[in-house]
């Protein structure tokens, strides 16, 4: 098995340990909200489970495999999105608001338009199998 296809399966793993996390940590939280919830905490899982694991699996599948620059831009994307989902939720259940919310999003957005631009500078690559 070549570096590439583990590298990916190694992130695709991390992804996945991530959503079920997320998961679990959402349904703790919910559980002692007060009847209180937010729809930011409640589906905070599906930033890593579509953007990651379902992204990862279909590359796995279609036998491409990106560098490591982009892997680690891309789950960085990842994880801002998602740590800004719980910080806006758990403002909510609270009941309050705060300007640096929107620090997340863009954060996230930088990363993911960088690992993006990371691929036009490192092609994918494909299979060594494949003719």
């Amino acid at each position: 098995m070549s570096t590439s296809v583990s590298l990916l399966k190694k992130h695709l793993v991390f992804n996945l340990a991530g959503t079920l996390f997320l998961v679990l940590f959402g349904a703790v939280y919910e559980m002692f909200s007060h009847g209180v919830f937010s729809f930011y905490m409640l589906y905070a899982f599906s930033i890593p489970l579509v953007f990651g694991v379902t992204l990862y699996l279909i590359l796995l599948f279609l036998r491409k495999y990106p560098d490591r620059v982009f892997l680690n831009l891309w789950n960085s994307a990842i994880a801002a999105f998602s740590a800004g989902s719980v910080f806006k939720g758990v403002l909510e259940i609270y009941g309050t608001t705060n300007s640096l919310v929107i620090v997340y999003p863009i954060c996230g957005c930088i990363m993911a338009v960088s690992a993006l631009a990371s691929l036009l500078f490192a092609p994918v690559k494909k299979s060594r199998h494949e003719k």
